[in-house]
């Protein structure tokens, strides 16, 4: 009897023992094609729908087929996607067109075009409680908030506030509440604003270098900037206080949150997604997948549990100049390609 005992509780202790969840992969590449860099990526889980910033356009596929399913163009730069609350309306911030771009997310019609007054929109994010979409420009180093007046129409947007910022803003965050948090690259920071006052109210240590992506865990209270030097840091969003310091891939640009299995993710352009849990008071990297070079944003899918990441081939870098000492090597024609995770 002690032995058949013994025997169960390891049984037990082993199974408590392994993984709770298992590894992400890579399932599946859509190719897209086309000319053109990138930038940012959304996933609408409840549309079944993934943008794509490509260029001087931007790309809508659909993530159940991985087909096309049209395109928003004639833009000039784009950098960013966000979506309102209630399904209708898209933003796009277009960098070198110094503008957001309005569009309908039934039939992908331009429906207005908002000049920002800053330089270079190129984060953005959409704010529910005051229906408000927030545009960081990363030259003019401010943040353009847009909205409509009251009676106005829902067409009617236009610049309610430009706010300044201490150094070059990347990426946004939002609670839902009213509150809006963005990382200051240059100056390693981290800046919380009120979109109820249209005020700067904290700015905080990032806990690590030239913070870009940012992910957020709105139930959790934890903000998950990425940054050079192979480093996620986690900061408490109510205090600033820096908790964790986990590593993750070189050269990152893109973060995301799993609320329903406590999981940050970081996309590196070394060709490694990082997979940090979040659910554990240490912040271990419990998983670092080999994706592509490279492929450093990602937009996570709640809905089905996937990560989307774009890149393409490269060719040869040009001879570099005094200008411009450090060539990027060029995107190949019609390589430009999705790389999907899952489990």
């Amino acid at each position: 009897m002690r032995t058949k005992l013994a025997l169960l509780l390891a049984v037990l202790f082993a199974a408590t023992a392994l993984p709770a969840q298992s590894p992400y992969k890579i399932v599946d590449k859509w190719k897209i094609g086309g000319e053109g860099g990138w930038d940012y990526l959304l996933a609408d889980p409840s549309a079944h729908r993934l943008y794509i910033t490509h260029g001087p356009r931007v790309e809508v596929l659909d993530t159940t087929t991985g087909k096309s399913v049209g395109a928003i163009t004639g833009l000039h730069s784009t950098h960013g996607i966000a979506l309102d609350a209630a399904g209708k309306y898209g933003f796009i911030s277009d960098g070198a067109g110094n503008a957001v771009v309005v569009f309908d997310r039934s039939s992908l019609a331009t429906v207005a075009t908002v000049p920002t007054g800053g330089q270079n929109p190129d984060g953005i994010v959409y704010e529910p409680s005051t229906q408000t979409v927030w545009a960081f420009e990363g030259r003019s180093k401010d943040v353009a908030v847009i909205g409509t007046d009251p009676g106005a129409g829902s067409l009617a947007w236009k610049v309610l506030a430009t706010i300044p910022l201490p150094g070059k803003p990347e990426f946004p965050a939002v609670d839902g509440k009213g509150n809006v948090f963005d990382n200051i690259e240059d100056k390693s920071l981290i800046v919380h604003l009120d979109a109820k006052t249209l005020k700067l109210i904290d700015t905080w240590e990032a806990g690590c270098t030239s913070p870009s992506g940012l992910a957020f865990d709105v139930s959790g209270a934890r903000l998950f900037p990425v940054c050079d030097g192979n480093k996620m840091a986690v900061i408490d969003s109510k205090s600033g206080h820096v908790l964790a310091t986990p590593s993750i891939g070189d050269g990152p640009d893109a973060a995301g949150y799993s609320d329903a299995n406590k999981l940050a993710f970081a996309s590196s352009g070394d060709g490694i997604l990082s997979v940090i849990d979040a659910s554990s008071p240490d912040y271990k990297t419990i998983q670092s997948l080999p994706t592509a070079p490279r492929a450093r944003t990602m937009a996570y899918d709640s809905g089905a549990d996937r990560i989307y990441l774009v890149t393409a081939e490269f060719g040869p870098p040009p001879a570099p100049t005094d200008a411009v000492p450090r060539p990027r090597p060029p995107a190949i024609p019609g390589s430009f390609t999705v790389i999907v995770v899952g489990r």
